[in-house]
């Protein structure tokens, strides 16, 4: 097992582990987290040996072989098939054992090697490899391709494949997930699942972790906190522990004012002095509760967009592509105010190409996009944050945005914009170059929002958010009143935002009748047919998995989201002047609430007298009556807009 004792870590000046003790048992799965720069990677490289403790122990059984991804990935032109193969040390020795026994006609030296082969599982390890490299979404014909000659998501997969290869007692992934796409995701949470060493995972996808992990250490403050069950159950267990926590505060902050009075008021007295002293000295000794911390929240939302046409788009016999490559062909579809379209398909097959091409990125090869009149297109793609410029500041960005989209905007202005998305204070003026990668995405949004779009495209969001940042995107994006279309790994954001989903496959196009966990199920039964080698199963909904695309059907369950997300704009239309008269309201019933407080404060403190109180007695009355007509005219409201969402929602 790994066992952390009275563990100090320091990074620089900076305490990231303060007399830390775990236990981690062997055969373990457990997630790791905390909020990004807690020290979870830190926490890694002590496990590895790349960090040394500065205080206490760490102990790992001495021939425990630890797996991890490798960060930095060396230039060769080995094929990608011998590439994971080399990540097995063992079969690698005996390889180089064997060789070396031949050399120099060394019978038992031979024999010996043969046996260390056969102990390797040398007679399927080719084939083992490129098990892993095909679940991770490499095609058959990549599989002795150059490594070099693979771009970086790729060669990131290439080194998940060779840990996975090599045998290990216990396997450190840091953020695994982060350049797969949904297909390989789903094959990987199903070969983690049968991983039998200790796993210790990095992840910032809720579903990932609760498929895989039941035990979670959160890294907060110094410290190291165990929890028994997966992402969910550690959040339930943390909300009630940091609840028990601050009832304990205030009851001790109680405690101390009662002291403190007492002492204040009977230390002179000759007669309370003992008493007195005693409760000094019972003070002295209470070990003080911290304040209870939290993880800051950050939340944001997209502006109300100027207009909401509908359609938004209609696309008809559609090619997309690069130069005169087709990647994909044949698509009609057409999108509707108000909808919520996840776009799924494995690596390659255009989900990217697609969304540029509807973005404007890329030029149609063929076909028509025809765009609604006021059509306002936010645009998040992968490669969004590598064009940001490094010298740049936040605020010179939004300086010139502004600028840009002639916008009189004050300094004032965009700072509290900023502040909105965690650029507060001094950031402003941070350069980009010095961001970490959640704080550039979270730039990113916050130049789309500031853009009031009305469809949204996002292509894969997620990669560098923490999973704070990631449940914020997710209400946001359920409160806009726009069309949204995104491209995402992540199984909770698509659950909790689309309403249906297009399938890119196969260089075509196709709308899916089925849920996220049947598509699920389908991946994994085509994964297992392509290591069987046998035909791949019929795709979700029933159509064959043909090699050239299918028209699109019209199905009835897809007709019926079409007027579901039709009746939404509809009803977003209609209730956007009550909610604009209900937040006026709101703020309102605020003003009168801390007038009423103050009127109350004064009486209590009887600091008023004569006409004063006549007066605060009559704004008392007047207070009251209108408070009590703009409640009425609030639940009014309220029950016309539920009205409106039951009438669209039957």
């Amino acid at each position: 097992m790994i066992t952390l004792r009275d563990v100090t870590l320091r990074r620089g000046a900076k305490v990231v582990l303060e007399r830390t003790s775990l236990t981690v048992h062997a055969g373990e799965k457990v997630g790791l987290v905390g909020r990004n720069g807690a020290g979870k990677s830190s926490l890694f490289s002590l496990l590895a040996g790349r960090l040394q403790a500065d205080r206490g122990d760490v102990e790992l059984p001495p021939r425990w072989r630890i797996g991890e991804v490798a960060q930095h990935m060396p230039e060769t032109d080995d094929g990608a098939t011998e590439f994971v193969l080399q990540g097995d040390e063992p079969l690698m020795r005996a390889q180089a054992a064997l060789v070396d026994a031949e050399r120099q006609a060394d019978g038992h030296a031979m024999a010996e090697a043969h046996l260390a082969l056969e102990e390797a599982g040398s007679f399927d390890s080719r084939a083992r490899a490129q098990a892993l490299l095909m679940g991770l979404g490499f095609l058959g014909s990549q599989l002795d391709q150059p490594v070099n000659s693979f771009s970086g998501g790729w060669r990131m997969r290439l080194q998940l494949a060779r840990a996975l290869m090599s045998p290990s007692d216990a396997l450190l992934l840091d953020e695994p997930t982060n350049h797969l796409d949904l297909d390989a995701l789903v094959w990987l949470e199903s070969w983690l699942k049968r991983y039998a060493g200790t796993l210790v995972i990095i992840s910032h996808d809720r579903e990932f972790l609760d498929a895989i992990t039941r035990v979670t250490l959160h890294v907060d403050q110094g410290s190291v906190t165990r929890y028994t069950g997966n992402y969910s159950a550690f959040e339930e267990a943390r909300a009630e522990r940091l609840s028990q926590a601050q009832v304990a505060l205030e009851r001790q902050k109680e405690k101390i004012a009662q002291l403190t009075r007492f002492i204040e008021r009977f230390r002179a007295k000759a007669s309370k002095a003992k008493q007195a002293q005693s409760r000094v000295k019972a003070l002295d000794r209470m070990e003080r509760l911290a304040p209870v911390l939290t993880e800051s929240e950050f939340q944001f939302q997209f502006r109300e967009p100027a207009s909401l046409p509908n359609p938004m788009l209609a696309i008809r016999d559609l090619v997309c592509g690069y130069g005169s490559t087709p990647i994909v062909q044949h698509v009609n579809r057409t999108v509707l105010a108000g909808q919520r379209i996840g776009i799924l398909g494995a690596n390659g097959q255009g989900k990217s190409t697609l969304v540029k091409t509807i973005a404007g990125a890329l030029p149609p090869l063929a076909g028509t996009l025809t765009q609604g009149k006021g059509l306002a297109i936010g645009y998040f793609a992968q490669q969004e944050m590598d064009l940001l410029h490094e010298d740049d500041t936040a605020l010179q960005m939004f300086t010139r945005l502004a600028r840009t989209l002639g916008v009189d905007a004050r300094e004032q202005e965009l700072r509290n914009f900023l502040g909105q998305f965690s650029f507060a204070g001094d950031m402003v003026h941070q350069r980009v170059g010095t961001l970490s990668g959640g704080e550039r995405a979270r730039l990113v949004l916050a130049t789309i929002v500031w853009q009031k779009p009305n469809l949204l495209l996002l292509d894969e969001p997620t990669n560098h958010l923490d999973l704070n940042t990631r449940e914020a995107l997710s209400m946001a994006l359920n409160e806009f009143e726009g069309t949204v279309m995104i491209v995402s790994h992540d199984r909770a954001l698509l659950r909790e935002v689309c309403d249906e989903f297009w399938l890119v496959t196969a260089g075509g196009v196709e709308a899916l009748d089925v849920d996220l966990d049947d598509y699920q199920r389908w991946l994994l039964d085509v994964s297992r047919a392509r290591a069987r080698g046998t035909d791949p199963p019929a795709r979700p909904g029933g159509e064959p998995a043909a090699p050239a695309p299918a028209p699109p059907a019209a199905g009835s369950r897809r007709d019926e989201r079409k007027q579901q997300a039709q009746s939404r704009a509809q009803v977003a239309n209609r209730t956007r002047p009550l909610r604009h008269e209900l937040q006026q309201i709101d703020a309102k019933l605020e003003k009168l609430g801390a007038e009423k407080a103050e009127i109350e404060a004064a009486l209590v403190a009887g600091s008023l007298a004569g006409p004063e109180l006549a007066e605060a007695g009559r704004r008392l009355n007047y207070n009251a009556a209108e408070t009590a007509m703009l409640e009425e005219r609030w639940l009014e409201l309220q029950g016309q807009i539920e009205a409106l969402n039951a009438a669209a929602a039957g």
